[in-house]
Formats: C-alpha cells, structure tokens, sequence
C-alpha cells in the first residue's frame, strides 16, 4: 500500500483538433496536455478528466493511446508514462423536481474503467442530451434515472459540488439526496463537497455520514488542477483502485481531504446581484439588508444552515481530516514567474506544497514569498468571504 495525490475533476476546454468540448475552460485544457501536467508539473498520480464521453474526446484518447506512451489497466484507468492513471468520466446536467414544485438541476460525475465503457455510455446518452460533443449538458434524465445508465456500463456515480446554487442537488433541486435517489440512495457511496463547503459544513446533514467526501479541483485552466485533491492510499494506481478507496474496502481509503477554505469558494456567502455585496449576517437572508433587494445568489453556507439536522458538526470516526490548502496561484506576491521558478527547481506543485521547508523556498524565491507560502500552508492568512461567481481573497 502507498499513499497518492488524486484530483477526479477535471474539464477539457478542446479537442486536439480544436473542437469546443467546455465552452468556459481554457483551449489549452485537452486531454495529452492533463496527463502531461499532472505528471510533470502537478505531482498528481490519478486525474478524472469528465469530459471523456465527447466523441471529439473519444477520438483524442485513441490517438493518445496509438502514441506508446500510454496504455489501458485490465484493472481500468489509462497509465500516462507509468507515472499517472486517467480515470475516463463524464459529467451528466440531470433534471429534477425541485423544491416547491420548480425545476431543479443537477451535476453529476460519472466514471468508467475501459475506453469501450465510456464510448457506450456516449451512445446511449445521445438518446437524452442534444449536443454529446459538449461539455456538461442538459439530459432529459433524473439523477434516479441516470444511475442505472451508469450501473449498465461498470460505471460509478458521484453528485457533483452537493451545495453549489446552481446545478446541484442541495442548491437548486432538493433538501435531501436521499429525495431524489430514493431506494438507489445505498448506491451512492461518495459524494462531491464543492469549493465553497467543506466537511464540517457538510457533516450537519445526518444523512451524509455514511458517505465518502470527495475534494476536486473542477478545473477550468491547466493551472487550477489540484486547487482540491484527496489524499488515497491504495494498492496501485488504477480504477479499481480507486473504487475501493472511496468505498473505504479492503484497506484502501482516502486518508485527507485537501481543499481551499470554504471562504475562498465562489458561492461560500449569499451575494446581492444588485448592489454587488457579499451579505455575512449571521442567520441567512433571502433580502439584501444593504438595498433591500430580493435579487440574490444564495450561499453554500446560508443554504447548509437551512437544511441541515444536526446543530453541532460531528464526524463518523473514520471521516478523513479535511485540511485547508490554499494553491499556489491563490497566495498573494505569488506570480505566474515565481511559481514557474519554483516549479523548474522542485519539480512539482505537490513538492512545493507538502515536502519543502521555508527555507528551502527561500532559497529560490526569496524571504517574502517564502514567508507568503508557509503562511499560507499553516493557515495564517485573512481570507475574507466569496459569493456570487466571485471568489475570496487572500490577505
């Protein structure tokens, strides 16, 4: 057993042949371009790339594949340079009845072992989604529905970012997951938390302790692989792998949950879209106590305080810690050339981030930026709140 970095979230912007797969991600952002990041400037030994059932992407992994420098695991997964396992997912918009009688949408990670999976998985969703090329799509499904596709083809499915309000089940479609997935609920053996939550927000709702919590990057940029990341320890790096880690089966678990304080999410706090204000009252609002404005992006954290049962939060005794970990890119006087430095003498963000004394930073980068990062790595920072798209900031 060892212990490896995993970030299972991660978008393609474009094809090889640049076809648009996310509209909102960067054109650099294609699958040979993730492998190689991940293995060579990232430090991150299993990436979920969940743009895998586009037929653009399809045709991309294949011609990965023809290269020689990657191959399929009878175990699932696709080794890049013995040094990285892509994990072929895709992420699926369900539609469901949310609450008061609207309608609600949902984002959900699905992930498959084989390349013949996944290109199964596109053709049948074909049948419900408009366009499969893109990224994300809206499907004529319900999350109850979807699981059974993915079952059909020894795929796994994870709800994506729970809390966010747009596009997840606790945001914008339902009080508890259990709601929507009814009887298929015990199929649902991990959960997504999201950047703007974490897990002692997410351990107020009762009925998530017996789920694994997942911290993912949901990149839209080559730099923002590995913002969130878990920490697994397993026998190989591979699908299967994987699957018994956030099953918590034969040994194999998540050992830490690596991700951004909640503050620095996008939507930790409700935000008033008319006089641009992130609102910090105590108790949620659904009026901006500013303006008076009703026109408002409620928050993860105003949205945790209203459903959740439990006042106090108390985690399962085998709950991972949840550490806060702010990138490198999110570290005030950190520049683009700084971080490039660094990465050309310690090899890989990872490095930087877990193994590397201060001095050793300083030692290339100077004593400001040194102090910057170790700062940041013990959490002595000021962060003050995200909401509304907009995300916090470090002081």
């Amino acid at each position: 057993m060892y212990e490896i970095f995993a970030d299972l979230h991660v978008h393609i912007g474009r094809s090889e042949n640049g076809k648009p797969i996310k509209i909102t991600a960067a054109k650099t952002l294609n699958f040979a371009n993730i492998a190689k990041e991940c293995a060579d400037r990232k430090g991150i030994q299993v990436v979920g790339v969940i743009d895998c059932a586009s037929p653009y992407v399809i045709e991309d992994i294949e011609n990965f594949l023809k290269t020689g420098e990657a191959y399929e695991l009878e175990s699932g997964g696709i080794i890049y340079k013995d040094k990285v396992c892509i994990i072929l997912g895709s992420e699926v918009e369900t539609e469901e009845k949310g609450r008061n009688g609207k309608k609600g949408s949902a984002h959900n990670l699905c992930y498959f072992p084989f390349l013949k999976d996944i290109k199964a998985f596109s053709k049948e969703m074909s049948k419900y989604i408009k366009n499969i090329t893109l990224s994300t799509q809206h499907s004529r499904l319900s999350g109850y529905d979807l699981i059974d596709i993915v079952k059909k083809y020894n795929g796994i499915l994870i709800p994506a970012h729970i809390f966010t309000p747009f596009k997840s089940y606790y945001g914008n479609c339902a009080d508890r997951l259990e709601d929507i997935f009814k009887e298929k609920y015990k199929e649902i053996f991990a959960v997504e938390l999201g950047l703007s939550s974490d897990t002692f927000l997410a351990d107020t709702i009762s009925e998530l302790e017996t789920k694994t919590f997942v911290t993912n990057s949901d990149a839209h940029s080559l730099p923002k692989i590995a913002r969130e990341y878990n920490k697994m320890l397993v026998e190989d790096i591979s699908f299967k792998e994987i699957v018994k880690a956030l099953k918590n089966e034969e040994g194999r678990k998540i050992i830490s949950n690596y991700g951004l304080d909640p503050k620095l999410g996008k939507y930790h706090r409700t935000y008033c879209d008319d006089c641009n204000t992130t609102i910090e009252t105590k108790e949620p609002v659904s009026k901006c106590p500013n303006c008076g404005s009703s026109n408002v992006t409620f928050g993860v954290f105003d949205r945790i305080e209203l459903i959740k049962d439990k006042e106090v939060s108390k985690s399962p005794e085998n709950r991972p810690p949840y550490i806060y970990q702010i990138p490198l890119g999110f570290v005030p006087g950190v520049g683009y050339k700084t971080i490039e430095k660094l990465l050309d003498n310690f090899k890989t963000e990872m490095n930087i981030l877990h193994k590397l004394s201060k001095d050793d930073i300083e030692a290339v980068a100077g004593r400001k930026v040194a102090e910057a990062i170790d700062n940041a790595r013990s959490g002595n920072c000021k962060i003050h709140s995200g909401g509304g798209g907009n995300y916090g900031s470090v002081h």
